[in-house]
């Protein structure tokens, strides 16, 4: 399909009278229609939408943000709690003493070719860029998973230990694309923040020395057995990349067992991974990982299990949780949202929780675009939009405590990547125009990251009828409460909210929409 696209001129005119509403300090949307459902918000180096710092009205008032596929992009607004509902028929009813799981945060992966796409830009466009995700005005990132040397989303093979038979890891140096690229933008993301940014690693494969089929990619495992010299080794690694990141004043909330497991057992796996089965990956946590960590200078540091999709649960987490061994180092079970419906939410996340319920279950990683059907970047799609927040939703009303999205950023391709496994990313970077554009799922994020704030808990909250609407409520630390609503139908759904400590809000989802409302109480 033709795109029809504003001259340069007009485009200029645009982002200098771009309105700015003085009631909010929001900045309105410089939309682009790329010929798919819905458009894409343009950021430059000078200009680029914001919500602003969504301050909630005093009591007796409720503010609301919508999204939607026909243009809205957190389109601010407020209203009065009233005493009676409207009749509308549909109710949500908050029952805030039914308390659930605390949120732990948001966020999304400063892979290689995230790095490379944001430092294509220019210094302002970089900074603008930077600001969406992490700053005040920004949607309130607070996670950031880091990869340990390299993945598909680089553009080489390596590792930190590449030196066959190091296993005193003395070769052990970081890459040039952690010391040039990632480093340094993960200081200039936590200077931003408000807050201490949570960094989440994971390492892809092992070097390919330590593994039986002696490569980074395809079907391969540690050689030897958990506790030989090959999987202490391999724990080292670990504990050398924790060091080595904390001489850039870089500390990691947690780290993961490995990504995707699974991958490293299939044979012809087209790039880099490390096979575990959950009985090799029990005895390895045990006897390895664990003990290694536990005597490290980074102790308090998480373990997370599985980094894997969460149709291998529950099976997986009994297997390495039952053994008290292993589940005395472990922090939590992270998954990835691919194939999710394949298996029942409530029958994979909701039985985990409720076999292991002093485990808390981490979103690690999701994308669009991925799939063999559906693939690559789609500048605009609202579909995607939706995906995204109806398997947060599903998620967060399932115990996971936080959702992390892949590559904060790509190029047009859905790249860089060395094994062309392109995919979609909320930020698109365009490099010849100094220009990036906000997708409609980073906004589908926003809905989540800017207002779940860590420590926020899931409260009950039931309708009265049959819906289509798919919601979750929270009560935030100050006391505050969130209700996120999603319509992915094709119709205007007006309900009321009931909170029995303030009275009843009235409100509409309009079609293809995602719909965020806060109020005080």
């Amino acid at each position: 399909m033709a795109m029809l696209l504003p001259s340069p001129a007009l485009l200029a005119l645009v982002f200098l009278t771009a309105q700015v509403t003085p009631s909010t300090g929001s900045y309105k949307c410089v939309a682009r229609d790329f010929g798919h459902d819905s458009v894409v918000c343009e950021c430059n180096s000078t200009y680029c939408d914001s919500v602003g710092s969504a301050r909630l009205p005093g009591l007796g008032r409720y503010s609301s943000y919508l999204t939607t596929k026909a243009g809205s992009r957190l389109e601010a607004g407020w209203g009065r709690v009233k005493e009676n509902g409207s009749g509308a028929g549909l109710k949500l009813s908050i029952v805030a003493y039914q308390k659930y799981q605390k949120i732990r945060g948001f966020g999304g992966a400063m892979t290689d070719a995230a790095a490379i796409n944001i430092l294509s830009l220019s210094a302002d466009a970089q900074d603008r860029l930077l600001e969406e995700y992490f700053s005040k005005i920004g949607i309130g990132y607070n996670v950031v998973r880091v990869p340990m040397a390299s993945c598909d989303f680089s553009t080489r093979l390596y590792t930190y230990a590449d030196t066959p038979g190091d296993y005193n890891l003395d070769n052990f140096t970081l890459a040039p694309e952690d010391v040039n690229m990632k480093i340094p933008l993960l200081q200039r993301a936590q200077a931003l923040s408000p807050r201490p940014l949570s960094l989440l690693a994971s390492a892809w494969s092992a070097p390919a020395w330590m593994k039986t089929n002696g490569a980074l990619i395809g079907k391969g495992s540690l050689k030897g057995q958990p506790g030989g010299k090959e999987h202490k080794t391999w724990a080292q690694y670990y504990i050398r990349f924790l060091e080595e990141y904390a001489k850039y004043n870089l500390t990691f909330w947690a780290l993961t067992t490995g990504n995707e497991p699974s991958a490293g057992q299939m044979a012809n796996y087209s790039f880099q991974a490390l096979g575990f089965t959950p009985e090799e990956q029990r005895d390895w946590v045990a006897l390895d990982l664990g003990p290694a960590l536990h005597a490290s200078s980074h102790p308090r540091t998480h373990v997370l299990i599985l980094d894997d999709n969460r149709l291998l649960l529950p099976h997986w987490a009994k297997v390495v949780l039952n053994d008290v061994h292993a589940g005395r180092y472990i922090h939590g079970v992270a998954v990835h949202w691919y194939l999710d419906s394949l298996v029942p939410a409530e029958l994979s996340l909701g039985v985990t929780h409720h076999l292991y319920p002093e485990y808390y279950l981490f979103g690690t990683e999701a994308c669009s675009g991925w799939s063999p059907l559906d693939r690559g970047v789609k500048l605009g799609s609202w579909d995607r939009a939706e995906q995204y927040a109806h398997d947060i939703i599903e998620d967060l009303n399932n115990y996971v405590v936080g959702w992390t999205d892949w590559n904060l950023a790509l190029d047009q391709t859905g790249g860089p990547n060395w094994v062309k496994n392109f995919v979609d990313s909320p930020i698109i970077v365009d490099a010849k125009r100094d220009v990036f554009y906000k997708q409609p799922n980073f906004y589908s994020m926003a809905h989540f990251s800017k207002f779940l704030w860590e420590g926020s808990q899931r409260v009950g909250v039931s309708a009265n009828q049959e819906t289509q609407l798919e919601y979750s409520a929270f009560i935030r630390p100050d006391g505050s409460m969130v209700l996120i609503v999603l319509n992915r139908s094709s119709t205007v759904i007006q309900f009321d909210v009931e909170d029995p400590a303030v009275g009843y809000i009235t409100s509409t989802a309009p079609a293809h929409s995602v719909l965020t409302l806060a109020w005080n109480t």
